[in-house]
């Protein structure tokens, strides 16, 4: 299993950001590197990528707020 993480996106350890959009679904089968999700910090949008393949697991909604470095998803 791989864990997806929220990037690290600022110098300020506290800062926290959302998931913009999901590009996937919960259950879906997703490839490496495939375009999963954006997320967005401050004012600065990141792409993320699958780091695995395999069944994804959404823990994050979109627009939820989160730390940099959580577990958004789960890959299986």
């Amino acid at each position: 299993m791989s864990d997806v993480l929220f990037p690290s996106m600022s110098d300020d350890a506290d800062a926290t950001g959302v998931v913009v959009t999901w590009f996937v679904d919960n259950g879906d089968e997703v490839a490496e590197d495939a375009l999963i999700a954006e997320v967005a910090i401050e004012k600065v949008d990141q792409e993320v990528l699958a780091p695995a393949s395999g069944v994804i697991s959404l823990l994050v909604a979109e627009d939820q707020e989160v730390s940099q470095g959580s577990v958004i998803a789960t890959i299986g």
